[in-house]
């Protein structure tokens, strides 16, 4: 079971702490965890080049003999994990993604949400910069990596390859997230079904037991 965490998360913050190791290790499974670059205990360079390919981690620690495995994916994590899965779908037994929505088809620059997780002023029209710059606070990261981690090179995600992604994809996403809405993410991946988590917000999510317990069921570890 391969976990890949948030944007300003880790492993340990999005996935051990909310007790998603337990639950999964209880249900027989060996969970495959990854600090992605810039984040948790991986190294953290301040030059957003280092990072033009993240996504390697993820091919990384997928298994050795080519087997396929189940993942979940949360926020930032959630779209690098279908980035991976448009490349390497024979990889993908079952996928769950949540956090993410109609935004992965969208461009745009993230300097203003580099700049409020380093510190700098937040403008009034950026709320969403605002909230992930007070969770990156209280992540134990380091700001200057975060930053250059969000200044890499980034192109949104391709409808024709996400539908080469053809195995159970289970989107999940709180109706009070700023990622909403899911429809057009969801319609884009052959085989998915959404479960909407009432009155949940982004940061919410992962601790959220409707998420869990929907998670846990699409991939049989209940």
């Amino acid at each position: 079971m391969l976990l890949v965490h948030g944007l300003a998360s880790s492993f340990d913050l999005n996935w051990r702490e909310p007790g998603w190791v337990d639950l999964l290790s209880d249900a027989g499974r060996e969970v495959i965890g990854i600090d992605l670059l810039g984040h948790g205990k991986a190294d953290k360079p301040h030059d957003p080049a280092a990072y033009e390919d993240v996504t390697s981690d993820i091919v990384a620690a997928l298994p050795d003999d080519g087997s396929a495995v189940q993942a979940i994916g949360f926020s930032m994590g959630a779209r690098l994990l279908l980035e991976v899965a448009c490349d390497h779908p024979d990889r993908f037994e079952r996928i769950v993604v949540a956090g993410i929505g109609a935004g992965v088809f969208a461009g745009g620059s993230s300097e203003a949400l580099a700049k409020a997780i380093e510190g700098g002023v937040v403008d009034e029209a950026h709320g969403t910069a605002r909230l992930f710059a007070q969770f990156a606070a209280g992540s134990g990261n380091d700001p200057k990596a975060l930053g250059a981690f969000l200044r890499r090179e980034s192109s949104p995600l391709d409808r024709a390859k996400l539908a080469g992604v053809t195995c159970p994809v289970l989107v999940v996403l709180g109706d009070q997230d700023f990622a909403a809405p899911a429809e057009p993410l969801v319609e884009a991946l052959p085989n998915a079904r959404f479960v909407s988590l009432k009155g949940v917000d982004h940061f919410a999510t992962p601790k959220d037991f409707k998420f869990l317990d929907a998670a846990l069921e699409f991939l049989g570890a209940t």
